[in-house]
This record gives C-alpha cells, structure tokens and sequence, in this order.
C-alpha cells in the first residue's frame, strides 16, 4: 500500500498518472496548500520543503520500515524502480527517460510555474515577467515538439518522463500556449489524455477539488513564505 499526500496540482497529477498505470494500491491523503496544511507539522516529516507530493510506502523492496519519498521526480523513479515499469531497462533508453524527466524538473516545471505565478497571481501585472516566462516556456514547449517529431513517446516507450511533462502541459492555455503551434507536441498530448489511466486520474482529482478560484487568503499562503516559514528543528 502507498499513502500518497496529494493536492491538485500538476506535479500532483504526476504521481496519480503513475499509480493508475501501474495499479499499485494506494490511499490518497489530500493536503490542501491552500489552507496550508502542506505546514503541519506530522507532513514535514516526510516533505520537510512543505511541498506536495509525498509518499509513504510500507512494503519497500528491502523489507524494512516504511519509506517515505519526497519530490515528484524522485518518487516517479522510486516507483519505476520498485515495479521494473515505465522506465526503460536498457542503459541507453533508461537515461534517455531521466534526462527528459530532471529536464522537466529543472526546467518545464519551474518555468511554467513562474509563467503561472505572473500570468495570474501576481498583485500586479510585470510586463518584463511575463513576457519573460511565456517566451521561455514557448521555447521549452519547442525543444519538446523536436524531440517528439521522431517518436511516438518522450523515450520511445511509455515512461515516468511522459508523466512528468505531461502534467504541465495540460494548463497550456493558461501558460498562453496554443498547442496547434507545436504539432509533434500536440500529437503526443492528446494520446497520453486518452490513455484510460490519464482519465482514471483526472477524475480523481475532480472528486477532491473542483476549486478554480485560488482566493487571497490561499495566496497569502502560497506565495507569501520566506526564511522564517522554516522552524528549526
């Protein structure tokens, strides 16, 4: 059994994608950021960086006591680790999927996010941000189309690193993308929408959030951390 803490965000989605396609049982512990339940203090033992998602697997590999994972991406490859699935076995094709996966971790992710922070959230708009974050996140949309325009999936087969991207393609309209402009892109996101275990995941998070309005009590909590939101230990 995996306990998954969870809210509805993309980095979220990654490891719902995962657990669906695998079918590995698992129980969703919501955590909603936007009450700041990501600070209590019983899920900073396992995400001491305050962020969804987390894990807690009690049947690891070694037959220890249960193992809690931390950052999305590491959690994908825990999983594909732990099940030998979604991850090529092969030298050359499994670091074909890491590279794509730390790239989105390093770079997708972090520049879609800011791209929602001043497209949506900020008090006021910042011109030079978002222009900034829009081009940018146009110009990581291109080097994927690229990379897709000679195969079906990000590495070749079915991985964590489609999982990984996957995600944060989903709010391109609100990242001011339009998909048609990146064809290969478009391809490939409209099969991993309709893979059933997309679907069976998407729903899920409908049954635990439908919110759409992230009110200003929520941004004060999002956006409003700095130093001092760390206790010591």
């Amino acid at each position: 059994m995996i306990d998954l803490y969870y809210w509805t965000t993309p980095n979220g989605h990654k490891i719902t994608l995962f657990l669906e396609e695998a079918q590995l049982p698992y129980r969703i512990i919501p955590i909603n950021i936007g009450k700041g339940e990501q600070f209590a203090p019983d899920f900073l033992k396992i995400a001491p960086n305050n962020r969804i998602p987390a894990i807690i697997d009690h049947v690891p590999a070694d037959g220890g006591p249960p193992l809690s994972i931390f950052e999305s991406g590491a959690i994908l490859l825990y999983l594909a680790d732990k099940t030998g699935r979604f991850i090529p076995a092969d030298l050359r094709g499994r670091n074909e999927a890491l590279q794509w996966l730390f790239w989105q971790m390093g770079g997708l992710g972090p520049m879609a996010g800011q791209n929602h922070h001043f497209t949506q959230y900020a008090p006021e708009p910042i011109p030079y941000a978002i222009d900034r974050y829009v081009k940018e996140t146009a110009r990581l949309y291109a080097v994927l189309n690229k990379h897709l325009s000679e195969r079906q999936y990000i590495a070749g087969e079915y991985s964590i690193a489609d999982m990984a991207c996957y995600p944060w393609i989903v709010p391109h309209e609100r990242q001011r993308q339009k998909l048609e402009d990146f064809p290969y892109l478009k391809r490939w996101f409209d099969e991993v929408r309709g893979r059933p275990a997309t679907q069976r995941a998407y729903a899920k998070a409908q049954e635990i959030n439908v919110a759409t309005v992230v009110t200003e009590e929520a941004k004060r909590i999002l956006f409003g951390q700095d130093a001092g939101t760390v206790k010591p230990a």
